[in-house]
C-alpha cells in the first residue's frame, strides 16, 4: 500500500487511522525491543494499520505463537487478510476493547505481550480505562505492553485539540513505564514499554527486519 493510498485514508478517517503517514521501521523497532517472545507466546497488536508492526511482530513470532491483530478499519482490514497468509495471526475487525471476550472465545486466558498503535488521545478517557481494563488482568509479571504517542502528544476533548501525555496513566496501571523517543519517525514519537512490576532495562533482540513503510 502506497503512501499515497495511505495518506488519502488518513485524511478520510483520521480519527480511527490516527496518523498522517505510515509507521517508520525505527518505530516499528523500539515497539518491539521490549517484547521477550516465547515459544507458546499469545501477542495481541491493536490497531495493525497495513501492517509495518505486524509484519516485524511475525518476523519473531515463534512458530507455535499466534498474533491477534485487531483493526477496524475496513479498507486497512481487507489489504491486512491479502498481505498476511499466515497461520499464525488472527485478524479482528472488532474494537480494542473486545479484545478479552475475543481471546476467551479462542480459549485464550493469558496475553505475553500487547503492542498497540492505537491514537489514545482520540479516546475518551472512559474509553482509555476501558482498553486497558480489557487486558491488564490477562497479563502476569513477565508481560509487556507498548504503547507509542507522537511527540506533540495531543489529545481531542469537546471538538478541540490540546496537549496530552499518556504516561500519568499507565503509571495508574503498571509499576514499571519506560519511555524511549524516537526521532525517525514523521512525526517523532515517544514508546512506552509497560509491566505490572518491575522488571530489568530493556533487552535487545538480535534481528528485527521490518519494511519501510506501514
Amino acid at each position: 500500500m502506497s503512501f499515497k493510498t495511505f495518506a488519502v485514508e488518513a485524511l478520510a478517517n483520521y480519527k480511527t487511522t490516527g496518523a498522517v503517514a505510515p509507521s517508520s521501521r525505527y518505530l516499528a523497532r523500539a515497539m518491539l525491543l521490549p517484547l521477550n517472545l516465547q515459544p507458546g507466546c499469545v501477542v495481541v497488536e491493536l490497531g495493525a494499520g497495513t501492517g509495518v508492526m505486524t509484519q516485524a511482530l511475525l518476523e519473531i513470532l515463534p512458530a507455535d505463537g499466534a498474533l491477534f491483530a485487531f483493526e477496524i478499519n475496513s479498507r486497512f482490514y481487507e489489504y491486512l487478510k491479502k498481505k498476511f497468509p499466515d497461520k499464525r495471526l488472527v485478524l479482528l475487525k472488532t474494537r480494542a476493547e473486545n479484545l478479552e471476550r475475543e481471546l476467551q472465545k479462542r480459549g485464550c486466558q493469558h496475553v505475553d505481550a500487547v503492542v498497540s498503535s492505537l491514537a489514545l488521545g482520540f479516546f475518551s478517557d472512559p474509553e482509555r480505562r476501558a482498553l486497558l481494563e480489557s487486558f491488564v488482568p490477562l497479563m502476569d509479571d513477565n508481560s509487556v505492553y507498548t504503547q507509542y504517542q507522537y511527540i506533540q502528544g495531543l489529545e481531542l476533548k469537546n471538538g478541540r485539540f490540546r496537549r496530552y501525555n499518556i504516561q500519568s496513566l499507565l503509571r495508574q496501571y503498571f509499576s514499571s513505564v519506560q519511555c524511549n523517543t524516537v526521532w525517525r519517525n514523521i512525526p517523532p514519537a515517544f514508546v512506552f514499554a509497560c509491566r505490572k512490576k518491575g522488571r530489568p532495562a530493556i533487552r535487545s533482540i538480535s534481528a528485527i527486519h521490518t519494511s519501510a513503510s506501514r
